[in-house]
């Protein structure tokens, strides 16, 4: 009897071993479970990081084609000029040349405004770009850069402007260094000084320069400011007459010319528009027009201290590619062309019996478009 239950405790005892090497075995095959399902997670969270970083990458591309990107994408890129004449004119064939040396793919819409209804115009151009949300819009002189600038608040499209002469007077950008939204551009400020050493050299006894300008533009506000100043140091005299339409410029035009010395043009785009007009007046009374660039001095004016347009208008395209491919807008400096050459119409000069000044004889000189 004694035998028989050892027998039977030492069964329960070997059974009990069993048992437990097969818990252990089980714990051992739960862990590796565990260990895989583990592995599994890790590789998980690395699946969605790496698809959180695809993602990003996405998105960041995404962005830079919204900016512009030359991801395959063919973006959509707006020019409004203000009206067609050869200073605006000649802005738009660096812009356009620049954007085809870019190696980008675009479309380009330029639209211009129309010299009796410009400023409407170029208001309704801004908005049909915006509301076909362009990638950019390039504006050409002031009005036009002061509408897409309205147009465009609240919008990711940059506005990249060209020829506004006092952007931070034209309150489209904070300041020169810091445009503080997403507009900014070049500016064709004129040497004022150098342009009275000019006329000084031509006309060494002017006592009055005339100044036709637009009352609504700002950037002949401002250079008439500058002008008085650089005149006041010279004893001559300022005569401004501001006009508001096209309409006004003939009554006002020959009003000034009979009372001053000289007519002193700004790049004031409604007068530029109508150089004819003043030329007419100017002639009328025997004496010069000055102008404020290149083309000017071809279209009859006597000369100028000129900056280059084309190149102008070459930085300003840069300056956009710049922003198509990431740059900032907003923290992107205004940029100005300090280099300025002399120019002279040699047929105005000898019709007008002034002979050239030794200190302009190295100027280049032109003739009168026919």
């Amino acid at each position: 009897m004694k035998k028989s239950i050892i027998k039977v405790l030492a069964l329960i005892l070997c059974a009990a071993m069993i048992f437990a090497f097969a818990a252990c075995g089980g714990k051992d095959d739960t862990s590796a479970t565990d260990s895989s399902t583990e592995e599994t997670t890790v590789s998980s969270a690395d699946a969605t990081k790496d698809s959180s970083d695809e993602a990003t990458t996405a998105s960041s591309v995404e962005k830079t084609s919204a900016n512009g990107a030359s991801d395959g994408k063919t973006l959509k890129i707006g020019v409004i000029q203000y009206v067609s004449h050869p200073s605006l004119d000649n802005c738009y064939t660096g812009i356009e040349t620049a954007l085809k040396e870019s190696g980008l793919k675009y479309e380009l819409d330029r639209q211009i405004g129309s010299d009796a209804a410009a400023d409407s115009d170029c208001k309704t151009y801004a908005e049909s770009m915006v509301a076909k949300k362009y990638d950019m819009i390039f504006a050409i002189a002031t009005p036009a850069a002061t509408v897409a600038y309205a147009a465009t608040e609240g919008t990711d499209i940059p506005v990249i402007f060209c020829a506004v002469s006092d952007p931070v007077a034209a309150k489209i950008v904070d300041s020169m260094e810091n445009p503080g939204s997403l507009c900014t551009g070049t500016s064709d400020v004129l040497n004022l000084d150098a342009q009275v050493d000019l006329i000084q050299s031509m006309q060494p006894d002017v006592k009055s320069i005339g100044i036709l300008y637009t009352t609504s533009e700002a950037n002949s506000i401002s250079q008439l400011n500058t002008l008085k100043e650089v005149c006041k140091k010279r004893n001559i005299e300022v005569k401004a007459t501001g006009i508001q339409n096209d309409s006004d410029i003939p009554a006002a035009a020959a009003a000034l010319a009979s009372e001053v010395d000289c007519i002193n043009n700004f790049t004031d785009n409604k007068v530029v528009n109508n150089l004819s007009v003043v030329l007419n007046a100017a002639n009328e009374a025997g004496i010069p027009v000055y102008g404020s660039e290149v083309e000017q001095v071809k279209n009859g004016c006597l000369a100028a201290v000129s900056i280059d347009y084309v190149e102008l208008g070459k930085v300003t395209g840069n300056m956009g590619i710049e922003v198509l491919n990431g740059a900032d807008a907003s923290t992107m400096a205004v940029q100005t062309i300090s280099k300025a050459d002399p120019v002279v119409n040699s047929e105005v000069l000898a019709s007008l019996n002034i002979e050239m000044p030794k200190a302009y004889t190295e100027a280049e000189t032109v003739v009168t478009n026919k």
